[in-house]
């Protein structure tokens, strides 16, 4: 299976970089080329985007700005001619940062990670469920605190933060929602909202476009209405 990318740059000379060193891998495949970031936004939100290669400095939105406006993310690729953003960048949980002019060694090494990434992810997928992990390491305070999946009950995206509300307490990380949603079972949890996931087991209600969940009230999110009802409404018991 291949990995579907595009590239998202407003300077032809630099994208035509980034597409003929793209072409010298056979397991990658090129779905297109934008220069203006909004132009990509419905072929990343319809899931069609395994990776995007993003300039950060473009005149009509920047690529930072961008990642962050996505509540779903395929993998990001910063390439750009500034190493400043760099830290803001991981923040954001970019896979990589290329800074321009792009040495096709430094290339290969991020296509190497891409790759690994995928398999991983794909492994995942198709793994049985007896073998998947019953918790998650979160980074709080300078230490990894082990969290149970049993032990959520929803997590809310504070700008740059998330908080984990859970049985044992409420723990604040540095982390995107979309990127610890990204390490959560499926099975067991939901994405219902740009500020929110839930564990589907927690939720006590639902009315109208809210959920309660813990005794809070959770809005759903307009683009999520109608998959999030269905998905609550047919989960298991």
């Amino acid at each position: 299976m291949k990995i579907k990318c595009i590239i998202i740059d407003d300077e032809p000379l630099a994208a035509e970089v980034v597409e003929n060193h793209l072409r010298e891998f056979s397991n990658i495949e090129l779905l297109g080329s934008f220069t203006n970031p909004l132009d990509a936004l419905q072929i990343i939100e319809n899931g069609e985007v395994d990776a995007v290669f993003i300039d950060i400095n473009m005149p009509k939105m920047n690529g930072l700005d961008f990642i962050r406006t996505l509540d779903n993310r395929p993998h990001f690729i910063i390439t750009t001619a500034y190493r400043e953003y760099a830290v803001e960048s991981f923040d954001l949980d970019v896979l990589d940062y290329l800074v321009k002019p792009i040495p096709f060694t430094r290339f290969l090494k991020s296509i190497n990670k891409l790759s690994q990434k995928f398999i991983d992810e794909k492994s995942a997928e198709s793994a049985p469920s007896s073998t998947e992990k019953s918790f998650i390491f979160l980074k709080v305070d300078k230490k990894l605190i082990k969290i149970k999946f049993e032990d959520i009950y929803f997590i809310e995206s504070l700008k740059d933060y998330i908080k984990v509300f859970t049985k044992t307490g409420d723990y604040l990380a540095h982390k995107s929602l979309s990127g610890i949603t990204e390490e959560l079972p499926k099975s067991q949890f939901l994405r219902l909202h740009r500020s929110f996931t839930v564990a589907l087991d927690k939720i006590q209600a639902l009315e109208g476009n809210s959920v309660l969940v813990a005794d809070k009230r959770i809005p759903i999110g307009r683009k999520y209405i109608n998959h999030a009802k269905d998905v609550i409404l047919n989960a298991p018991t």
